[in-house]
């Protein structure tokens, strides 16, 4: 479940990422005054496109990493009584296998209505158990997304980025890119900070 938690993050991140974060600048878009008095300059790529290496995002950014750790430890939880109610169920099964010689047909009936009901009560359980770590995961995911697109309209307004794109080793929307456009140190170090005070 971990692995498959993982995949669906860095693929929302890549998706949210590579959408264009528009800077909301008071001067509309336009380029800084220098740019605008010298109208053969082109304005830097830097002040317009920069990208984000998602993979290096979730492993530094210390939410992802309680957000993680938390879910882990509900998978974990709920593993370990899922195995407690299945061995149960299998004890049982084999004691009424070791007795069923020496049962009536009355009692062997009824005894595997019991177990048939057991047995269908653990597979909802079961069922319950994955559609609520399901749950959970999707509603942590959007958190996720939540806190880092908040951010990057905040971040790119400061610095005047129009478009972050994303890029995942696995997942490379970005083919290549320029090492100098990339905003990711800067990006995890905020939301760091952030959430460094959001703890407190």
């Amino acid at each position: 479940m971990n692995k498959r938690f993982a995949s669906l993050v860095k693929t929302a991140l890549g998706l949210m990422l590579a959408a264009a974060v528009v800077s909301c600048n008071n001067n509309g878009g336009k380029t800084t005054t220098k740019a605008n008095n010298d109208s053969t300059s082109a304005t830097t790529a830097s002040d317009k496109i920069v990208y984000v290496n998602s993979d290096s995002l979730l492993a530094n950014y210390s939410y992802f990493k309680d957000m993680q750790a938390k879910l882990q430890e509900k998978a974990k939880k709920t593993q370990t009584e899922l195995q407690a109610k299945g061995n149960a169920f299998q004890r049982e099964v084999a004691d009424y296998q070791k007795s069923a010689g020496t049962m009536t047909a009355e009692q062997r009936q009824s005894t595997e209505e019991r177990l048939a009901r057991k047995q269908e009560e653990l597979g909802k359980f079961n069922q319950n158990a994955n559609q609520s770590f399901a749950s959970d995961e999707a509603q942590e995911q959007e958190k996720l997304y939540n806190k880092v697109a908040d951010y990057l309209k905040t971040h790119a307004k400061a610095k005047g980025y129009k478009f972050v794109l994303s890029y995942s080793k696995g997942n490379p929307g970005v083919l290549f890119a320029d090492e100098s456009l990339e905003i990711t140190k800067e990006v995890v170090d905020g939301l760091n900070e952030a959430y460094k005070k959001e703890k407190k």
